[in-house]
């Protein structure tokens, strides 16, 4: 492995901004909606829940464009989280990122890009008559070893360069934000029967599902502290279809002009991402009642309406357009998290041979390691879980960084800042308190979803002080 000691500046503008939206579309919003329906149940608290989390991701991105100009270097909130605070807080990030954020979220994209393989391959339907071992409750089955496969292609893809995976990224993300926007088109223009005056005239009822022992679905009328635990847990599954748009920010050192084109990538990137989102939510509600809606077959809410829309044609077509998505999104996260564990490790704060570049100018230690983890999750049978565990640290960490660029205003006002957080300070501001208001209402009304998470956070503290002392020997 050769002793390169930097980056090479191979990604523009468009590279940028599809990684981005590649990064962010996976497979969540093929799913996720039916979940937050059953927590808020109407037409208008659906879309508002997309809409506020919308809000939440673009003014978060503008905001990091100002952190991004101010250090335009590998390692993104890693580094940004480092400068506000101080180390430990900036490694309590990276090993959270590690350990299950990013780690988890490659697994859990990759199995889902397996799982819709099984349209196509039975015997990757993830089934009891497909189990190749079972050990106690673990249960292997033939998609965790295909989404491993995919995660071990990709991460070799990524170590032949920066440039050959970049052709995947942009090449995949442009083919589904046109299949999407296709999906959408089609759902508006060519479905036989519309059910968007009926679902409409719930307008902002808000009703919680409950489901009957016969399958139907009994709406329970909602209000008060109630409907804002409903809306935080209904987040959940629209924050994490919306998480990882700022993977661009860790690889800063490999985007041309960043000061100028991470800023821009993010927000274009964001935006484009929200407009889809939003807008294949509002086909979800032209095509199928709300009692669908809610409650589809094993929650894949886009199989259902693409079967609406395309007869039974419509279930292939939805697990190819999720296939191209997923297989996009983790070559993106592959490419991306590297680069954090490189910057821990320049700051002897992770594996010391992930300090290393090699003849590509890409930290290969750091992507195979990456790979380890995302593999062990495949088979752990546990990525769902795990996710569903860091959605409160990932907000946390998100509103921790975007207090950051007001401490920094104070800390650093001498550092240039080729670019600055758009509506300063009153954008970064209502994020921080809707941030804080979604972690807060987890807490009381979703437990399961906090502390676990809180805790694999926690357990990076002994370990950072482990890694001081190996430094000092």
């Amino acid at each position: 492995m050769a002793d390169n000691t930097a980056f090479k500046p191979s990604l523009g503008l468009l590279d940028a901004t599809m990684l981005v939206a590649g990064s962010m579309i996976g497979s969540g919003i093929f799913i996720v909606s039916s979940d937050i329906t059953r927590n808020v149940g109407s037409a208008g608290w659906l879309i508002a829940v997309w809409l506020i989390t919308g809000f939440m991701t673009i003014s978060a991105a503008m905001s990091y464009g100002e952190l991004s100009a101010m250090y335009p270097k590998a390692g993104g909130q890693y580094v940004y989280l480092k400068e506000a605070y101080n180390p430990l807080v900036g490694f309590l990030y990276g090993w959270s990122f590690f350990a299950v954020i990013q780690t988890g979220t490659i697994a859990a994209v990759g199995v889902a890009f397996a799982k819709f393989s099984g349209y196509f391959l039975p015997a990757l339907n993830m089934k009891d008559e497909n189990i190749l071992l079972q050990l106690g409750t673990l249960k292997i089955y033939p998609a965790q070893l295909v989404s491993i496969a995919i995660v071990l292609f990709l991460t070799y893809i990524n170590t032949r360069g920066v440039k050959e995976a970049k052709v995947i990224q942009t090449s995949f993300t442009v083919s589904k934000l046109l299949a999407l926007f296709g999906l959408i088109l089609c759902g508006f223009l060519f479905v036989e029967k519309s059910f968007w005056s009926e679902n409409w005239a719930t307008g902002m009822i808000s009703q919680k599902a409950l489901l009957n022992a016969d399958g139907s679905i009994t709406w329970e009328s909602i209000g008060g502290i109630s409907l804002l635990g409903a809306i935080a847990a209904a987040m959940v599954g629209s924050i994490f279809s919306s998480d990882s748009w700022n993977n661009v920010t860790f690889i800063a050192a490999e985007i041309k002009n960043p000061k100028r084109n991470i800023g821009l990538s993010l927000f274009l990137g964001t935006l484009v991402v929200t407009l889809i989102y939003v807008a294949a939510n509002l086909m979800y509600l032209n095509v199928m009642p709300m009692d669908q809606i809610a409650k589809p077959e094993e929650d894949r809410l886009a199989v259902a309406a693409a079967s609406v829309i395309f007869g039974a044609a419509g279930r292939s077509i939805i697990a190819v357009l999720i296939m191209v998505s997923t297989f996009g999104c983790i070559n993106g996260l592959v490419m991306a998290g590297a680069r954090v564990y490189y910057t821990m490790a320049q700051d002897g704060l992770f594996f010391k041979k992930a300090a290393k570049l090699n003849a590509n100018s890409v930290p290969e230690w750091a992507l195979w390691s990456q790979a380890l983890v995302a593999s062990l999750l495949c088979l752990s049978g546990r990525y769902g879980d795990l996710l569903d565990m860091v959605s409160f640290i990932v907000v946390i960490f998100y509103v921790l960084t975007i207090i950051g660029i007001f401490i920094l205003r104070r800390k650093r006002p001498d550092i240039e800042r080729p670019y600055k957080a758009f509506g300063y300070p009153v954008l970064p501001f209502i994020y921080v308190v809707m941030g804080l208001s979604f972690c807060i209402l987890l807490i009381k009304f979703k437990p399961e979803f906090t502390w676990p998470g809180l805790i694999i956070t926690l357990l990076g503290v002994p370990i950072y002080f482990i890694a001081l002392r190996s430094n000092k020997k």
